[in-house]
């Protein structure tokens, strides 16, 4: 090697490496490929941590060390309550059961529903790509049977739930995880008996696709989830998967199997109305009704992605609490 090539690369070899990505200050990609990941979450809030609610958490998968919280009322109101898995968004990169604003909807969903709830962390990208966050839905589904049929379970769990109403919920990239495993479950899902889940609830649900609809192109580049943070979250540093028409990603895409011989049980799809994704989700219930599944619908005018658990006493969050409950009523 001459003196100048040499030169070259120790030069290039002695440039510390530098920020190359970064999502919500949480998530920091470098120039040589390491990941750091803050300890501190998007949502810096106070946890309103009262005692009517009472909670802790679980290993439900030992080889990925990946934990579950799980949480129920102090003083319920039943003797057998349902089952509610809230399963958190973060675009597939960040997020956590941990965070605040995570367990602070689901101290309102214990108590405002009467219900066990349950949240399961997943495997984040871009150290792990899809279907690998699907994969661990799964599993946290899976053990819930496990624990419906273990000959010593867990009784702060089993003395209060009943196994037989089950309900999969999903914010954001949690309500893509929640649409897959309504499609692979099935209706009745079967194979996790005694375990039966009744319905499915998706919160904003990311869905997508490499050509952008209207709500996508025009929604306001100022809210919190936008089309550049979207479109920059599958790139070559934040990447969760090839495409954004991959079939675990936009159920209607060019390459995606079709869902109109799979039955399915009854869904639920939330949005914003000035959400970006509520094209898609608006899509995703038409059609799906359209070849006779039993969905319902609910779109909040005005409101933003994830209106929900940022202003989880707004009005409109206080109405939802009510439609989830009734879909839960409905569908036991």
């Amino acid at each position: 090697m001459s003196s100048n090539a040499e030169g070259t690369a120790a030069a290039a070899a002695s440039v510390p490496p530098y920020e190359v990505d970064e999502c919500r200050g949480v998530l920091r990609v470098y120039s040589d490929g390491s990941i750091v990941r803050s300890t501190k979450p998007s949502f810096d809030v106070p946890v309103h941590d009262d005692g009517s609610v009472v909670w802790k958490d679980v290993v439900f998968d030992a080889m990925h060390g990946l934990q579950l919280r799980l949480y129920k009322p102090a003083a319920p109101s039943s003797s057998k309550l349902p089952i509610f898995y809230y399963i958190h968004g973060g675009g597939f990169c960040i997020g956590s059961r941990t965070w605040p604003n995570c367990q602070n909807y689901c101290f309102q969903l214990a108590s405002e529903l009467q219900a066990v709830i349950v949240a399961p962390d997943y495997r984040l990208a871009p150290e792990v790509r899809l279907p690998a966050a699907i994969k661990d839905g799964y599993t946290a589904v899976k053990w819930l049977q496990a624990q419906a049929v273990a000959k010593e379970p867990d009784t702060w769990l089993t003395d209060v739930a009943d196994f037989g109403r089950v309900f999969i919920s999903g914010d954001s990239a949690g309500g893509n995880i929640a649409h897959n495993l309504a499609v692979q479950l099935g209706a009745g899902s079967g194979e996790l008996a005694p375990v039966r889940v009744r319905g499915y609830v998706l919160l904003a649900p990311f869905f997508g696709g490499t050509a952008l609809t209207r709500s996508e192109a025009e929604g306001p580049k100022e809210a919190f989830l936008n089309w550049e943070l979207i479109d920059r979250l599958p790139n070559d540093q934040l990447k969760w998967v090839e495409s954004t028409d991959h079939q675990l990603v936009n159920p209607f895409g060019p390459v995606s199997p079709s869902l109109e011989a799979v039955e399915l049980d009854p869904i639920l799809v939330v949005v914003g109305g000035s959400d970006l994704l509520k094209d898609r989700a608006d899509h995703y219930a038409k059609k799906l009704k359209e070849w006779g599944k039993k969905i319902e619908y609910a779109e909040f005018e005005g409101k933003q992605h994830g209106f929900f658990t940022i202003y989880p006493n707004s009005p409109e969050s206080k109405e939802l609490m009510i439609i989830i409950k009734r879909f839960i009523t409905e569908n036991s």
